[in-house]
């Protein structure tokens, strides 16, 4: 089958209402993911910093756990960017940029965008026909995510 089948591209614009600085400092803290975004279960950072590579389980409302491994390839606190590539049942990368909001002080904007290949064989069998259902399972856990942040961001950087 064409490989194209099993590809996706996803992009989620967030609207925060705190500064780019914070949104990007927790951001970057990819272990503390399970903290804040109800969907990502677990993240098993590897030791040797933002180059090493790490190991997330995301479930979202199908029943099936995704793992996927990342490794950091750009963080730009200047630019407000952080990239990683992606490996395990995904293939490929995805992206934050953050910066500030044009719809007022003190707010920020974080897209997200992410272009990968389904790799898992349980899944390339149901992305034919179930790709609509995996999409919305992908946007259900964009807003759940985005909801998280928000509270996260609402109680500080180091309040649990």
């Amino acid at each position: 089958m064409d490989s194209k089948l099993y590809r996706f591209r996803f992009r989620s614009v967030w609207r925060l209402s705190a500064p780019p600085e914070r949104v990007f400092a927790v951001l970057e803290r990819g272990e503390e993911y399970p903290a804040w975004w109800p969907q990502v279960k677990e993240v098993r950072d590897a030791e040797g910093g933002p180059e090493a590579e790490g190991r997330a389980r995301i479930r979202s409302f199908l029943p099936y756990d995704l793992w996927i491994t990342g490794r950091g390839t750009r963080r730009d606190p200047a630019a407000g960017v952080l990239e990683m590539e992606i490996g395990g049942d995904l293939a490929g990368w995805a992206r934050w940029t953050v910066g500030r909001s044009a719809a007022g002080p003190g707010g920020s904007t974080a897209v997200y965008e992410q272009q990968v290949e389904v790799r898992s064989p349980l899944l390339r069998l149901l992305t034919p026909l179930g790709r609509p259902l995996l999409r919305a399972n992908h946007a259900w856990m964009m807003r759940a995510g985005r909801r998280g942040l928000q509270r996260r961001l609402g109680r500080g950087l180091d309040d649990d």
